[in-house]
């Protein structure tokens, strides 16, 4: 299946999904991942603010204050880009796009302080491809994290092959609401 085929589809799956179905699906996967050995001993964890019906991870955050919880910022030039800050839910912005970011004057964190990485997507397949919405923001920041990445996803938006060529970014561990599984090679 062509991407953009395969983005419309799982697109109409996301958004058909209730705001009680995407609720429970969030709990769920961060009841997983705040059990899960490798995020309990990682200390600065890079996550995401969600938007429409992705997986949200506030639960998470809320419940692991322990932690050191970075979010990004996107930039679109000189080309697509993300800049990292730590989270601070008190100084959210919300973006052109819809969704929110940390203001620009919130501290910057540099990829390489990262332990771990919770990344979203549209769809991911059992490899680690993920299938996003065609920007290229984390295919081109993927390459300079050497943490550990996790793609989280709805049990339902895993799908079987995510077409990928040599710009798209594997993840190493997919988090559903039913598991935490290590992505496969081919």
């Amino acid at each position: 299946m062509d991407k953009s085929v395969l983005r419309a589809h799982c697109r109409a799956l996301r958004d058909a999904m209730t705001a009680k179905a995407v609720a429970s699906v969030s709990e769920h996967i961060c009841a997983r991942l705040v059990e899960w050995p490798i995020l309990q001993q990682a200390q600065t964890v890079m996550a995401y603010m969600a938007f429409g019906n992705e997986v949200s991870l506030l639960p998470l955050m809320n419940q692991s204050r322990d932690k050191r919880w970075v979010i990004p910022r996107t930039e679109a030039r000189p080309e697509p880009h993300l800049i990292l800050h730590l989270y601070d839910p008190a100084r959210l912005v919300r973006h052109r796009f819809g969704m929110l970011e940390p203001v620009v004057s919130l501290p910057v964190i540099e990829p390489g302080e990262l332990d771990l990485v919770l990344v979203p997507g549209l769809a991911f397949d059992r490899r680690g491809y993920r299938l996003g919405f065609g920007g290229g923001f984390y295919d081109r920041f993927l390459p300079h994290v050497t943490a550990g990445k996790v793609g989280i996803v709805a049990k339902v938006l895993m799908v079987e092959h995510v077409p990928n060529d040599r710009f798209d970014q594997r993840v190493d561990y997919v988090a559903s609401e039913s598991s935490i599984s290590t992505t496969i090679d081919d």
